[in-house]
């Protein structure tokens, strides 16, 4: 992977000087220009391509954000009703994720979402330990956040 940012620096200065614009511009144009070619040229490294966490941690990011729109919503829908009927609960997550900072990533993320609280985390870090304030289905929410988060946190990682 480092190699791979050499490359793309080299690329990008080879450009600046050959185009003889030496501007912060060119440079970024030039550092575009290599990555693309490490992109093409990729299978050539035995490691992956340098940008792909990048890639994957937007990823990340949309997803959260479209959890954070929808569970709005339906914070939005409960609060609304005439006779609100939710059941709050606490359930346990087993994760599958290793490190501490993903650990805390998942619960941050969990916690960040409305409706949802990370109370605690198990001593040997293999379950967390959430608060819902509507939980119809445990299973189902299990699977939705180990589907959604965890799921694109490991892809993060790899």
């Amino acid at each position: 992977m480092t190699f791979q940012i050499v490359v793309n620096l080299i690329i990008s200065f080879m450009w600046m000087f050959l185009s003889e614009d030496y501007t912060f511009v060119t440079f970024i144009f030039g550092y575009i220009l290599g990555a693309l070619l490490l992109l093409l040229l990729n299978r050539l490294f035995p490691s992956r391509y340098y940008l792909a966490p990048i890639y994957k941690f937007f990823v990340l990011f949309l997803i959260f954000i479209r959890e954070l729109i929808l569970s709005n919503i339906d914070i939005v829908k409960i609060v609304y009703k005439r006779n609100p009927d939710f059941e709050p609960g606490i359930f346990a997550l087993p994760v599958e994720v290793e490190k501490d900072w993903e650990i805390t990533l998942l619960a941050n993320l969990i916690t960040l979402t409305p409706g949802t609280l990370s109370v605690a985390i198990s001593d040997d870090n293999k379950q967390i330990f959430i608060h819902a304030m509507d939980i119809e289905d445990k299973e189902e929410a299990i699977n939705d956040i180990k589907n959604t988060f965890e799921k694109a946190i490991m892809e993060v990682t790899k």
